[in-house]
């Protein structure tokens, strides 16, 4: 595995992600990539799929360069295309099939795709914005062409076409918590930075095989997971969304080797009985998207025996920055840089900070993306000198080099004078018994500036006593951090990819 892994640190002045597909299909054929609805398909067989739809795309008029847009849910299908598009050396801009009508014909008119794969329910959609967008072809089944229309237009023998590493290679969407989506444009060179990161730190290899759910349009499904398997030459479990009876069946099959999930998904693991039993083979768990509750790592290794492990990444860094290292896991932090990633904390006014005080989390390396696209004033606010990128959270760094984040910048609530960061605020309160997800936020208050806000859901709909829980977070915080207002809810606004959304919560609660 290791001579696997040396030959594609070779491909880094001409390189071509889709080449790892290649790889993997030369080394291992008969292995199965992706396990989907009981049907197994093996390396040769998706790579010589995606051979079809490089051939075709490039009968159409493909060249490298164009923009062509995935928008449509997980399966087999779309991995072919997506490592197909990359073949041509076109650009994938992978889209949420789970966008507005608004929100897809914003994306489209932005990225302006010559071909958009997609399913039947968003062609009203494409119809009304298809000369702005400048799409050429549309590939669904009520398209200008089936997917199986395509790929008898193609040969099943293709090599990859060779791209600079500067080249970009994929655009994903972000708007993170904050507002507006921004496409992120990674090169080869920063995918390729960053799933190599990926499988070293986690140990991967052809034996395993990841439970995917999450979308692949997210960095985390499509970069940590998805390219990061097939460059190991692993197994995708694949199932469309989260379906905890789904999961748990799938599970008990006793295949699945890792598991990658989101925070408020750990949370509900944590109400099962025997969940060690439950989980199977499973030997690593990864949670992503957003910090995970120390309390709830804590509460999991102690009924599994098994660690939750965690990262710090985003989309512009492809996504992984730091690791928090099986051979000394601090709970609660994220780790240390990954290899060639540094790591800098700084003030508002880009001057490092003094070891152990917070600061902006500043990232630089080559996972570092290309920039947002046509998007000037954005790329200038994101980076200060040298080619910094400012994250936009708040850390620590602790005297072994350990990363501690803090909180977003964007988050922090101002109320009477005092700077409060919601994440200590709820660390606590996953403490509390019956709290099973929370989010605090600042809601404007004309005595305070902003009254400190703590939505709750709790274990199965049980009550809480307002004046006990409190008390309880008197005991452990300052006065001024404590909540002024707690609102009990049935659950908080997610991203697709299970990110608690606190601007929502901010708009739809104004007061």
């Amino acid at each position: 595995m290791m001579a696997f892994l040396v030959n594609t640190i070779k491909d880094l002045v001409t390189m071509n992600i889709s080449k790892y597909l290649e790889q993997s299909a030369l080394y291992f054929p008969n292995n199965t990539v992706i396990r989907e609805n009981g049907i197994e398909i093996s390396y040769a067989q998706l790579n010589d799929r995606a051979n079809l739809v490089a051939t075709a795309l490039l009968g159409t008029g493909v060249s490298a360069g164009d923009h062509i847009a995935l928008c449509a849910p997980n399966s087999g299908e779309w991995m072919a295309f997506y490592f197909g598009v990359l073949k041509t050396g076109a650009v994938a801009v992978t889209l949420s099939s789970l966008l507005s009508r608004k929100e897809l014909a914003l994306l489209l008119c932005h990225c302006k795709p010559k071909v958009l794969y997609a399913f039947d329910d968003i062609l009203k959609t494409v119809s009304g914005i298809r000369k702005e967008a400048e799409i050429d072809t549309v590939i669904c089944n009520s398209g200008d062409l089936s997917f199986e229309q395509l790929l008898k237009k193609g040969k099943a023998s293709f090599r990859a076409v060779d791209r600079d590493r500067s080249d970009t290679a994929v655009i994903l969407y972000t708007g993170g918590t904050t507002g507006t989506p921004k496409g992120v444009e990674l090169t080869h060179e920063n995918v390729t930075q960053s799933i190599q990161n990926v499988i070293f730190c986690e140990g991967s290899n052809e034996n395993d095989t990841a439970l995917l759910f999450l979308p692949f349009n997210h960095v985390f499904g499509q970069m940590h997971i998805m390219n990061a398997t097939i460059l190991s030459a692993g197994c995708i479990e694949m199932i469309p969304s989260f379906d905890m009876q789904a999961v748990l069946d799938i599970l008990k099959n006793g295949q699945v080797t890792k598991l990658y999930a989101v925070p408020t998904i750990y949370a509900r693991f944590l109400q099962l009985d025997n969940l060690k039993g439950k989980l199977g083979s499973v030997r690593y768990c990864f949670s992503a998207a957003s910090t995970i509750a120390a309390e709830h790592v804590c509460q999991w290794k102690e009924r599994t025996g098994l660690p939750i492990y965690e990262s710090y990444g985003m989309t512009e860094a492809a996504p992984m920055v730091t690791y928090n290292h099986c051979h000394r896991h601090v709970v609660g932090s994220v780790g240390t840089p990954v290899s060639g990633v540094e790591v800098e904390l700084r003030d508002q006014f880009g001057k490092p900070v003094k070891p152990g005080e917070k600061g902006e989390i500043c990232i630089r390396g080559r996972n570092i993306m290309k920039g947002y696209l046509n998007n000037p004033q954005a790329n200038e606010r994101a980076f200060w000198d040298n080619g910094w990128f400012r994250s936009g959270d708040i850390g620590h760094i602790d005297a072994n080099g350990y990363l501690f984040i803090v909180d977003r910048i964007k988050d922090m609530i101002i109320t009477g004078g005092e700077n409060v960061y919601p994440r200590e605020v709820e660390e606590i309160l996953y403490t509390y018994p019956d709290i099973r997800e929370c989010a605090v936020i600042g809601l404007p208050d004309p005595e305070w500036g902003e009254k400190t806000t703590a939505f709750i859901v709790t274990d199965s709909g049980k009550a809480i006593d307002e004046k006990e829980l409190k008390s309880f977070l008197k005991s452990h915080l300052s006065p001024f951090k404590v909540p002024k207002d707690y609102r009990f809810v049935e659950e908080l606004p997610k991203s697709n990819a299970g990110k608690i959304l606190k601007r929502m919560l901010r708009q739809s609660h104004p007061k």
